[in-house]
């Protein structure tokens, strides 16, 4: 308060004594000009809180999901959103968790405004009142006031690859007395392409074979999505609210073309019925610390496939079915007690899986399965902030897993620590437990094929793999970030192609190895100069180490040390229009028995706002620009000799016109569908 008064008076005058002459002289400044920089990371209680409006309000992002890129340490790799040093990160929206699908959850952020974002936390170890074990990104949304009356926006996009892609989507949200409404609509129509070029040289008893194929595959869809929620404050910090997440896709085709070797073969898949997803979540929230959620979620999924060659000789004819309904419900009561947090709760899902895989070419069985995975939990956890500037949180949990009729114990410590005696050191600690889940479909065991010679397994004796990580964050001047951390994942599970020993087959395959394990730093460091340039610099380094005692018929230990460096650039070149240019690269990465490819990539963008308020935004955003975010795949272990590059189309180039109305002041949700599809 004194200093602001000083910079007051030094701003109005300027006072010079003259000894000489005993006299006073007053003399006025024409300008002082104080400067001040907003943070853009605060930390408190193991949560890191980010300013990420503030990060890409010049950045040509239009929605939530683009502006995730811009977290410092989160990795976009292959357009999935990792935490540096996690193995898993969950994405959770105002603190709720989803029980849709990574693919099905990135669509809904991707139809949400980047107007509603208020910040984002970022939890190396989120407390176990989420319910999530791992790393956390929470993406917090803005809460309506009925002083805003009815505000949203419309938005309309249009996007070049390969093909052409069309999109546009409706958001609003109302509040009135007591009540909240929130609806989004989105809907997209895309045409996609791949290209992928395979060599393998394959060893049997007879000797080598030399297999090439080229494959082009082209696919399209029609999604539409809807949002909407109602929300009731019952009184003063109990709140009820009812959520409805829906994705449904139509006019769903794929065409795959082979050529090589064993011939011309293709390959198609047509959908019998829109792919629907459907979920209901009812939230209570009370003012004494008692919260309870129920969430109901089934999904539908029916795939027909046909395979012909050359001749049109069909070789395959079959159909793929999956129909899932789960249940999940959660119950979290906190109390206060002299400075400390005491929390307890616990978890249930329920997932009953009804899939079935028939062929009628060729002549071979397929399955029709009911699979029932029941999963609980419970913890106990404390929290508490030090008065000398420590803050704590932790828990103990145990969860019971059981399927097929095996039963599973798993003991998941957490911990969070944080010391913030001043803002411009902050030092962040954590430890935490984690588990993840194969897919539905790997489950049951089914054989698909991709052509003659490539083939899909399924692997009914899939384990849940356990993660146990730890991070340790220094944060300067609330801008800067260094970190340090460690990851070791036991019965890691992973997709890898597998030469047979007894036939010309390559085998695709989900497999269980011994452990994954990372151990490396992550630094972030903004730089602005003036006002008219901005960057951000990140790099990551970590010695990465995978063991598997038994891959099919081998076993191998494998370490190699991976690099990742992104620069993210903005120019201001004048009131309401800004240019960005972003560089990426990562090196050559391990995966199982595989090398993966170095790669790099460059981005670019423009952003236009105008209008009154600024209520018009023309964004323009050209994505690796020269086709270089696709990786080669070699395999050279034991008597495995493969290799894969993909010719993905990464370049894209999207128009995106945007015009809100009323400002926006919006809301919350969530749904994990990692585990559906047919398509594993």
């Amino acid at each position: 308060m004194y200093s602001c008064a000083l910079l007051c008076l030094v701003a109005a005058v300027s006072v010079r004594a003259q000894v000489g002459n005993d006299s006073i002289e007053v003399r006025s400044l024409d300008e002082l000009l104080v400067k001040g920089e907003k943070s853009q990371v605060k930390s408190d209680g193991g949560v890191m809180t980010v300013d990420l409006p503030e990060i890409v309000r010049d950045k040509p992002v239009t929605n939530i999901l683009e502006s995730l890129g811009y977290l410092p340490g989160v990795m976009n790799h292959n357009g999935v959103f990792t935490l540096s040093g996690a193995q898993s990160t969950t994405i959770l929206i105002n603190g709720e968790v989803s029980q849709m699908t990574v693919s099905q959850l990135y669509q809904l952020l991707y139809s949400m405004p980047v107007d509603r974002l208020k910040n984002v936390e970022i939890m190396y170890s989120a407390p176990a009142k989420y319910h999530v074990n791992g790393a956390v990104i929470n993406v917090v949304l803005k809460t309506p006031s009925a002083l805003d009356g009815l505000s949203g926006q419309a938005r309309a996009g249009y996007s070049q690859d390969h093909y052409s892609s069309f999109g546009g989507g409706l958001a609003g949200v109302y509040a009135v007395d007591k009540w909240t409404f929130d609806l989004n609509y989105s809907l997209a129509k895309s045409r996609s392409w791949r290209s992928e070029n395979m060599t393998s040289w394959h060893t049997l008893m007879d000797g080598m074979h030399v297999v090439e194929d080229k494959n082009r595959t082209n696919s399209r869809n029609l999604t539409n999505q809807i949002y909407a929620s109602v929300g009731y404050d019952i009184t003063k910090g109990s709140v009820v609210k009812a959520t409805y997440n829906g994705q449904v896709s139509g006019d769903i085709h794929s065409c795959s073309n082979s050529d090589g070797t064993l011939g011309k073969y293709r390959n198609t898949s047509d959908y019998k019925r829109p792919i629907a997803m459907h979920d209901l979540n009812l939230h209570y929230r009370s003012a004494f610390g008692l919260t309870l959620t129920a969430d109901w979620l089934v999904y539908r999924e029916e795939r027909g496939q046909l395979m012909s060659d050359d001749n049109n000789l069909v070789m395959v004819d079959a159909i793929n079915d999956q129909h899932i309904r789960r249940y999940r419900f959660t119950a979290d009561m906190e109390h206060s007690l002299n400075g400390w947090s005491l929390g307890y709760g616990c978890e249930y899902r329920l997932s009953d899986d009804m899939s079935l895989m028939r062929y009628a070419v060729p002549d071979m069985s397929g399955f029709h399965n009911r699979i029932m995975e029941h999963t609980a939990k419970a913890y106990v956890g404390i929290a508490h902030s030090f008065a000398w500037g420590l803050s704590l949180q932790a828990s103990l949990g145990e969860e019971f897993y059981r399927i097929g009729g095996r039963n599973n114990w798993t003991f998941q410590p957490q911990i969070g620590l944080t010391y913030y005696k001043n803002p411009v050191h902050i030092v962040q600690a954590s430890f935490n437990t984690n588990r993840e889940f194969p897919s539905y479909w790997s489950l049951h065991g089914g054989v698909g094929y991709l052509n003659p010679y490539s083939e899909v397994w399924g692997n009914p004796s899939l384990r849940p793999s356990t993660s146990y990580s730890a991070n340790v964050s220094y944060i300067f001047r609330q801008k800067y970030v260094a970190a340090v951390f460690f990851n070791n994942t036991d019965d890691y599970f992973v997709q890898l192609p597998y030469q047979s020993a007894d036939e010309l087959k390559l085998i695709f395959q989900e497999q269980n190895l011994s452990y994954n394990r990372m151990f490396g730093f992550n630094i972030v460091a903004p730089f602005s100069i003036g006002g008219w340039f901005e960057t951000r610099v990140m790099v990551q380094g970590f010695s990465n180490r995978i063991m598997a005692d038994r891959f099919h018929e081998m076993d191998f230990v494998r370490q190699k040390f991976v690099g990742y460096g992104q620069m993210q650039n903005t120019f201001k070149i004048a009131k309401g229009i800004s240019l960005s240019v972003d560089i990426s690269g990562i090196s050559r990465s391990l995966q199982g028995i595989a090398d993966m490819s170095a790669m790099w990539r460059i981005d670019a963008g423009a952003k236009w706002s105008f209008g009154k308020s600024r209520s018009c935004e023309l964004s323009l955003k050209a994505d690796d620009i020269f086709n270089t975010w696709s990786p080669v795949m070699r395999i050279n272990y034991g008597r495995q000799n493969y290799r894969m590059k993909v010719n993905d189309m990464t370049r894209k180039v999207q128009l995106t016109f945007v015009f809100r109305f009323n400002g926006f002041k919006p809301k919350d949700n969530g749904v994990d569908t990692s585990r559906f599809g047919t398509s594993r």
